[in-house]
């Protein structure tokens, strides 16, 4: 089932392409693995999947050194600056930093291992409160601030919409992400990349294709519902 899964989305990502005059290969599909078990990571492996997201340092941690070392690791999640030395060395980007502390010790733990570490910033795009994010009014400030740190690479943004039935009502805040990754590549700062907006999941990832993401984080639409009794 997860190969068929996987053929849905790789099809979808690919009309969505077609629809806005993209290229597929602009776009990285990221298989958000939380709570599934290793099992479940290797057969989507099989199928051709290297890029996989996990909301939590514990199962990056977990799963590591169980699966192939060509996996491209990426932390989706909010992370809390006493675990960061933990994941320093298995992922390949952050994508959920969101203040000048937390970017801080990114970079000081990349210090420590020699390494140039990719981040996003992470935006709450509605102003929800129950998700993490800088406020959009404060993204290009905090970039500012993330930009005189010399181990780090800001290389876009990243955001969660709001949950909706209808991906169509997200559809003006995926263009409102896009304005600002813009306007902070405009400022033309230090160590900073404008390349990724990583932005649309399961239920609005066609949407986010449209409107420019260069990264989707699918998860329920590859895997099925999360399985919590598999932690």
């Amino acid at each position: 089932m997860l190969k068929e899964n996987l053929a849905s989305v790789e099809a979808n990502i690919r009309s969505a392409c077609e629809k806005s005059g993209r290229n597929r290969t602009d776009v990285t599909l990221i298989a958000v693995s939380k709570t599934k078990p290793v099992e479940m990571l290797k057969e989507v492996y099989d199928a051709g999947i290297r890029n996989f997201g996990e909301n939590k340092v514990q199962e990056i941690c977990e799963k590591y050194d169980k699966l192939p070392s060509d996996i491209q690791w990426h932390m989706i999640g909010h992370l809390q600056r006493n675990k960061v030395k933990q994941i320093i060395d298995k992922v390949c980007m952050i994508h959920s930093v969101d203040t000048y502390r937390l970017a801080e010790e990114i970079n000081v733990q990349a210090k420590k291992h020699n390494l140039i570490m990719p981040i996003l910033i992470e935006i709450n795009i509605a102003d929800e409160q129950t998700k993490y994010g800088v406020k959009k009014e404060d993204a290009v400030l905090l970039a500012e601030e993330i930009s005189h740190l010399d181990n780090l690479r800001i290389q876009g943004v990243m955001a969660v919409a709001p949950y909706v039935e209808n991906p169509e009502e997200n559809r003006h805040y995926f263009r409102e992400i896009m304005k600002l990754a813009v306007d902070i590549e405009r400022k033309k700062l230090d160590n900073t990349d404008i390349r990724v907006l990583s932005m649309g999941m399961t239920g609005d990832y066609m949407v986010a294709v449209e409107e420019g993401a260069t990264m989707v984080r699918v998860g329920t639409g590859i895997f099925g519902e999360r399985s919590y009794a598999n932690k």
